[in-house]
Parts: structure tokens; C-alpha cells; sequence
């Protein structure tokens, strides 16, 4: 069997899996490229950059709920691809990663772009070994994030290229996945009548039985029906509180007997120290092999008994309104200036039912909880699984790309906002590079909150006053970019704000005459950080 011939068994085995895949260019990969490329129902996205290349594979897979693949030539081409297949892995994210290697005897003799890639992944992803002497009948798709490494020898380009002829394949979220990768850990007993809270993270899902309990929810989780601000969270960590609500004071029991906690959450300090608090009960639900914190009891269903008392929902409202208010009274203060929470708020305020919503894993997401997410009707999405700001503005394009694919009828292109801080967008601003004969994003904004540095390093330890004398060159790294020049070097519209009601404006202006990429440059504050954070914990 020849390298193409290989490579076109290969493209058949995809195509069973996937609707796209994300190439990018090289010269051992080039038989999978002419496999690839003469099909008809595989949507092909060439990136120059292999690392983007497979975070946008990543973002296109969020909202797909299936495969994606990756492809690339041999070499460090691959290992670029590790920080996508880690998150991909945490947040079990199906990927799949197609590799082109040089022959096994090329392997350990210093041959050109020849590295050890069997095994590159580690325990995020098992290589699966294809060669000559194959039919690449093995291919397996049963894991979620697959690695398929397919060795080509010479001759690389076939005698002729012909299109194969097929359709692309217009189809829904998930419909081509063939098992069922949830794990069921079995039902767990829950006496509602005892007080309790629901503490929903990334990858929640609505359980039967919890929808009238109280519950703390992270952005990317299901908007509940008693929503509870986090900021609440410092209420039930005590005994016993005074709380003021519906013109009445009133001492109150404020710590539940029991802790849900579902899916993966990951973002508050003071709601993660609930979890650990021992005089509380806390139950774990997950649909995977991982369970946050450590629950005395593990399931992924619940059966209940009884229902929430009349005055642990008063409670709970009562500390979720503190909580909200507290947030709202900061950001009508002067005192804080232009500062990334604010630029939440405008952002999330001007969300409609919809929209794709994709997060920074630094202070955005936290931000957007403060504010008041999740919303209903708003799919959101942030990189939770390994919280890293890598690939973020290449996951959005992904976002972007297969939401408007989701939807191809619609008058006017869907619409995808980010909100990402200044490094977040200057780590991954070669996601942006996308070839003028590629599927564009048709209406994709980008919110950065700028505060020419690391904004979140403020209100962490290592922003106290007592340890601050290389806090700028450690933590701070303020970098003076130009965002405007760099909007227009990769040819996205750009705006610029420097209050909330010119960014409100922006956002409607925006929304009202959308263009395929628009950069909205935020020019915030970080100095009132710290204290902004103490306020809202007070």
C-alpha cells in the first residue's frame, strides 16, 4: 500500500467520525492533505499554526459534542498540539489528533523532523500506530480524545489528485457519536428537607430531583430556577447570620447540612471552602472519572425525599440579593474606575438568547459570575477542563465557526462573543490568522478588558502590599501592545472603549452591524483591583 493510498484510508475511516478537521500545512502530512481535500464531506480548516490549529479543532468539538481532527506534518508540529489535547482530556472534550510520522526505521537517527511521537500525549490521549503494512481497518474512536500517528514513506504526492465527489454533511450536535461516554456511579438518596445547596460547575448538567434547590452555578453550567450569587457563599461558610430582607431583619442558620456538588467547579475561593468544610455533608454527582474535591458520597443521579423548607429558600434568596447588590453598589462606585468587572457587566448585559458566549479562564469567567451568569438561552463556553488561557481566542473562532455552521439559514450569521483579558488575547493571537479561502467566522466579537498586564495576580496573594517589590516584572508583566495595530494586521475590525457606556454603545453598534471579526478594545484599570475584590468580600 502506498503513502496515498494509506493516507485515503485513513480519510475513510474519519469520515465515518468527523465533519471537520483543522490541517495545518507540511510536507509529511502532504499524502493526508490530498486525501483530505478531495473529499466532499469533510469540512477541511487550514491553519499555519498547529498549536491554533488544534484549538480551534477544540472549540469547533465544544459545540459539536463529537470528533475533531487535527492534522499535521511530523516533529515538533505535533508536540504543539499537547496543550489542546490536555484541556480536551480534563474537560472531556472529544479531539482527535492525526498525526504524519516518518517511518519507524528513520526514528533515533537524527532523520530530519523525526521525534519519538508514539506516546507523545501520555496518559491524555493513546497513540494508535497506522503504517504501510496496515489497511487502517484498527482506527478506534471509542475514546475521547484519540491519537492516530500514521507513518508515510516517500513517494509523498500521488500520480493524480481527483475529487471524490461527496456532499458535506449537514448534521447536529453529537448525532455522529456512537457510544455513550458518561459514566453512571448509580443513584444516590437525598433528604431535601435537610438544608441543602447545589453547587454546579463546568460540565453540570440538570439533574431530575435537584431543579427547585438552591444552587451556587458557574457560568458554563445550566442556568438554575433559585439561582444563588457566589458571593452568598460567605454566608453559608458561617453559622448563623443577620440578614436584613423584604423590610425585616432576622437572625438565621445559614450553613446547609449538605453540599451537591455537579459536574467541575473550579472558580471561587470561598465556594470551594464549603466543599471542604467538615461539619457539611458533601455529595458528589459526576458523569466522568473525576470528582471534584473529595465527597463523602459519589453518584450521577439523585432519588429525593421531601423538599426544601420554606425558610432555607428564604434564606438562601436572602443572601443571593446581599450578594448581588454588593456587586451592583461596587460597580456604580467612582471610586474603582473602568475595571474589568465592568466590562463584564456591559458585555453580559448586551447578551441575547442565542448567542455563543466564550469565556477567558483568568478573570473574565469570574467576572461574568459576578455579574450574574449563566443566563438562559446563552450557550457558554470557557476552558475549565485545565483553566488555562492558552488557545482561547482560537477556541471562539472554533466556537463561532461551528455555531454559525449549526445554524446555515439564518439571515445573518449567529452571533459569538468573547471576553478575554489582555493576555489571554496576546497568547493566542495567531488564532486569528485564517487564509483568505477559509470558513470565516460571520460574526464574531472580541471583548478585551485591557489592563496592560495580569490582572488577577491583584487580588491573589502575590498582589499583597508586603511582597509587591517585584510584583510589576513577576506578575504584573505589563507589555504596552498595540491592539489596534494588531486588530488590523490580521485584518479584524476594531473599536475602542474607555468607559461602560461607550462600550455599551460599541456592543449595541456592533450587534446591530456585525462585521466576520471584531476586536473591541477595553482600556481598563488593574491598580483598584485589589481593592475592588476586598469590597466585594467584605
Amino acid at each position: 500500500m502506498e503513502s496515498f493510498e494509506l493516507a485515503s484510508a485513513v480519510a475513510d475511516q474519519l469520515a465515518e467520525h468527523v465533519t471537520d478537521v483543522v490541517m495545518s500545512p507540511g510536507s509529511r502530512n502532504s499524502p493526508l492533505a490530498y486525501a483530505l481535500l478531495a473529499r466532499g464531506d469533510i469540512q477541511v480548516h487550514m491553519r499555519i499554526d498547529e498549536r491554533a490549529a488544534a484549538f480551534t479543532a477544540l472549540g469547533l468539538a465544544r459545540v459539536q459534542k463529537r470528533h475533531v481532527g487535527v492534522v499535521m506534518t511530523s516533529g515538533t508540529a505535533v508536540a504543539n498540539a499537547l496543550p489542546a489535547v490536555v484541556e480536551a482530556h480534563m474537560s472531556h472534550t472529544p479531539l482527535a489528533v492525526i498525526s504524519a510520522d516518518r517511518p519507524e526505521h528513520l526514528v533515533g537517527t537524527g532523520a530530519s523532523q523525526t521525534i519519538w511521537q508514539q506516546g507523545i500525549f501520555g496518559r491524555y490521549a493513546e497513540t494508535q500506530q497506522v503504517q504501510l503494512l496496515d489497511h487502517a481497518y484498527g482506527i478506534s474512536f471509542s475514546a475521547p480524545q484519540v491519537h492516530i500517528n500514521v507513518a508515510l514513506d516517500v513517494p509523498l504526492v500521488p500520480e493524480n489528485v481527483a475529487s471524490i465527489g461527496k456532499k458535506l454533511r449537514r448534521v447536529g450536535p453529537g448525532s455522529l457519536t456512537r457510544t455513550n461516554r458518561f459514566v453512571d456511579h448509580g443513584v444516590v438518596d437525598v433528604d431535601l428537607t435537610r438544608d441543602t445547596l447545589v453547587i454546579a460547575g463546568d460540565e453540570a448538567w440538570e439533574v431530575p430531583g435537584l431543579e427547585h434547590v438552591p444552587t451556587i452555578a458557574e457560568p458554563t453550567a445550566p442556568t438554575p430556577f433559585h439561582q444563588v450569587h457566589p458571593l452568598a457563599a460567605r454566608f453559608f461558610a458561617q453559622s448563623e447570620v443577620a440578614i436584613s430582607h423584604d423590610g425585616g431583619d432576622f437572625a438565621a442558620s445559614t450553613k446547609p447540612e449538605q453540599v451537591i456538588v455537579v459536574g467541575h467547579p473550579t472558580l471561587h475561593r470561598d465556594v470551594m471552602a464549603l466543599m471542604a468544610d467538615p461539619a457539611i455533608e458533601v455529595i458528589g454527582l459526576s458523569r466522568s472519572e473525576i470528582f471534584t474535591g473529595n465527597p463523602s458520597v459519589r453518584g450521577s443521579s439523585v432519588r429525593v425525599t421531601g423538599q426544601p423548607t420554606d425558610t432555607w429558600l428564604k434564606i438562601c434568596e436572602a443572601a443571593g440579593d446581599v450578594g448581588a447588590e454588593t456587586v451592583r453598589s461596587a460597580l456604580e462606585s467612582d471610586e474603582f474606575g473602568f475595571t474589568g468587572l465592568h466590562v463584564a457587566a456591559a458585555v453580559c448585559d448586551t447578551l441575547a438568547v442565542g448567542d455563543a458566549f466564550v469565556l477567558g479562564a483568568s478573570n473574565p469567567v469570574r467576572d461574568a459570575s459576578l455579574v450574574g451568569m449563566p443566563f438562559d438561552g446563552v450557550d457558554t463556553y470557557a476552558p475549565r477542563g485545565a483553566a488555562g488561557i492558552d488557545g482561547t481566542l482560537s477556541q471562539a473562532v472554533g466556537v463561532a465557526l461551528a455555531t454559525q455552521a449549526l445554524r446555515p439559514d439564518e439571515i445573518r450569521a449567529p452571533r459569538t462573543v468573547a471576553l478575554v483579558g489582555d493576555l489571554t488575547f496576546l497568547h493566542d493571537v495567531n488564532g486569528l490568522l485564517i487564509g483568505p479561502d477559509e470558513p470565516r467566522p460571520g460574526n464574531l466579537t472580541i471583548v478585551v478588558a485591557n489592563d496592560n498586564g495580569g490582572g488577577i495576580f491583584e487580588t491573589l496573594e502575590v498582589g499583597a502590599d508586603h511582597v509587591r517589590e517585584y510584583f510589576e516584572r513577576a506578575f504584573g508583566t505589563p507589555h504596552n501592545a498595540d491592539i489596534e495595530a494588531i486588530a488590523a494586521g490580521y485584518g479584524a475590525h476594531y473599536r475602542r472603549a474607555e468607559s461602560v457606556a461607550q462600550l455599551q454603545q460599541i456592543l449595541v453598534d456592533v450587534e446591530a452591524q456585525p462585521a466576520p471579526i471584531t476586536i473591541v478594545e477595553a482600556i481598563t484599570t488593574r491598580d483598584t483591583r485589589r481593592a475592588l475584590a476586598q469590597r466585594l468580600q467584605k
